[in-house]
């Protein structure tokens, strides 16, 4: 195990509540930054996010935590706010993902 302190560890549940509560929210205003350009340049997306809920102990399924990103039923997220990935965008993501790290829990 790494011995070496991480000053996040440190900050307080609400404040980093707080701070994921305005990112999500932020994440939901900012629908054009799509979920397969958040993947090709960060590595993650909103799905993520719900995923990373669920490991955290969300009790609610896949489907109830992607709804709780994205303020809306997926379905209906894909329907109203997702546009076709283009090849340049998967091509990004999957260079991106090879760059992910193990999980830093």
């Amino acid at each position: 195990m790494n011995s070496i302190s991480d000053p996040l560890d440190e900050l307080g549940d609400a404040q980093a509540a707080a701070a994921f509560r305005r990112l999500v929210r932020h994440l939901r205003h900012r629908h054009d930054a799509q979920n397969i350009e958040l993947m090709g340049l960060a590595g993650f997306c909103r799905n993520c996010l719900a995923d990373w809920i669920r490991d955290a102990g969300y009790d609610g399924d896949k489907a109830a935590a992607r709804g709780l990103i994205h303020g809306m039923p997926m379905e209906e997220w894909k329907a109203t706010k997702q546009q076709p990935a283009t090849e340049e965008q998967i091509a990004a993501m999957e260079r991106s993902l090879t760059r992910n790290k193990p999980d830093l829990r």
